[in-house]
């Protein structure tokens, strides 16, 4: 099976997740609180390297610009 990241409006995400469980070959996977520990702790696992200058980062005014 594939796997694809979809971001949708906030507004629209109930409309789109309606949508998607009519497909009977969609699989919808929600995230735990174990992926979002593990999600938080990477980035600040890269937060502290980035700190370190081991990695490049980027300015917050380029990451507020991409949102």
């Amino acid at each position: 099976m594939k796997e694809i990241t979809i971001e949708v409006d906030e507004r629209k995400y109930p409309f789109f997740l309606d949508l998607l469980k009519n497909f009977d070959f969609v699989s919808i996977k929600k995230e735990s609180k174990k992926d979002m520990i593990i999600s938080i702790a990477k980035g600040m696992q890269q937060a502290k390297l980035a700190a370190e200058g081991k990695i490049k980062s980027r300015s917050a005014k380029s990451f507020l610009n991409e949102l």
